[in-house]
């Protein structure tokens, strides 16, 4: 198979949905792996180590597109990008399509087999192209919220740790799974005062058990949330519900009731955001003032850490890759239920459920789309 990888275009995204080692494990396999010029120099990987992995290296992203039968990225495909897949070609990336009709059309008229990382799964039920970002992502978060708080920024000018005589910032994080527990090691290893809301009593059980003393654990019902968000210098919104569009936790109305000058943290706005005043913000201009309260909703935070991200994103994504280079993705997702859940479009018909349920979509079961 000929396997393609495009520079980035979002903005202010530098990771690059192959690295150097997984195009040579490609080639080791017999593939023919192509990279757009300068696609790997963000994350700190220059043409001369792609080609010294074997693969070759195209002047352009139309290059790519053109010659390649699968196409691995980090970002869902931007407006151009879309216009250049074609009937039968193979796309592996992001996708977080619930909150994006225009992506979702698009890549229906394309034809093409979309393949979104963020819901492959695996026998624990978790997502595992989706946790290192998760991690990524969750460990950022007490970083740019505490630079929110600056009062240079807008914020209330509150120390994560606070100083002796002075208490530490009070940080809420609302879901406790990857991205909420990452975030609440380290806001609490800087020193702030945390807590997590979860409705999963034995996620809340275990968050107890394995870090102790380290944050306090609440059950996030309305009342309780509202109460710590009111509270609260920052708020971590970490909640998942794979592919589908986040819910709105906290309300436009909430925002009177908070502290002025508190920050807030989206790290579900790929999947739409989970405030009701959420909307997508760059690393160029990454936070906006919504009655007094800071907004941090960058829609790629890990972009910001692009090598580490990219290393971390593609020694999940190589096994994968190359059993779809390797059988075919028909094969590859027939042998690997997994994979299959990670379909999302093919041949013009939506395969996600959950994406059909937010958008308003008919779905083709993907067990049948196989077949088509």
């Amino acid at each position: 198979m000929h396997i393609g990888c495009p520079k980035e275009i979002k903005p202010q995204e530098f990771r690059v949905g192959v690295t150097p080692n997984a195009a040579r494990e490609a080639v080791a396999h017999g593939h023919d792996v192509t990279i757009e010029t300068g696609a790997g120099e963000g994350a700190g990987f220059p043409d001369a180590d792609y080609i010294d992995a074997g693969a070759k290296i195209a002047g352009s992203a139309k290059d790519v597109f053109e010659t390649a039968d699968m196409i691995v990225k980090v970002k869902e495909p931007q407006a151009g990008e879309r216009k250049m897949l074609r009937d039968g070609q193979l796309l592996f990336t992001y996708l977080h399509l619930a909150p994006d009709p225009e992506q979702t059309k698009d890549l229906l008229a394309s034809g093409a087999t979309c393949i979104a990382y963020e819901t492959v799964t695996d026998a624990n039920g978790g997502l595992p192209l989706l946790a290192p970002m998760s991690e990524v992502a969750g460990r950022l978060a007490p970083q740019v919220g505490a630079w929110t708080l600056q009062k240079a920024n807008g914020g209330r000018g509150v120390l994560m740790g606070g100083v002796p005589g002075v208490g530490p910032a009070k940080v809420v994080v609302i879901g406790g799974g990857v991205v909420g527990t990452h975030a609440a090691r380290i806001a609490s290893g800087m020193g702030a005062d945390v807590t997590v809301l979860d409705r999963f009593l034995p996620r809340l059980r275990y968050l107890d058990d394995v870090f102790g003393r380290s944050f306090k654990t609440s059950y996030a019902s309305a009342g309780n949330t509202a109460e710590l968000v009111q509270q609260a210098d920052m708020v971590v919104g970490a909640v998942l519900i794979p592919g589908a569009a986040a819910p709105k936790l906290i309300s436009r109305a909430q925002l009177s009731d908070m502290k002025p000058g508190a920050a807030l943290v989206d790290v579900a706005i790929d999947q739409g955001g989970c405030f009701e005043t959420s909307k997508a913000t760059t690393h160029e201009d990454p936070i906006y003032d919504v009655d007094g309260i800071m907004h941090y909703c960058v829609a790629n935070m890990p972009g910001a850490v692009a090598r580490t991200s990219t290393i971390a994103l593609g020694n999940a994504t190589m096994p994968f890759m190359l059993a779809l280079a390797d059988k075919g993705w028909r094969q590859a997702c027939e042998d690997d239920p997994h994979l299959l859940n990670g379909l999302n479009v093919h041949a013009g018909s939506l395969t996600y459920y959950a994406v059909g349920k937010a958008l308003g979509m008919d779905v083709l079961a993907p067990n049948l789309a196989l077949k088509r």
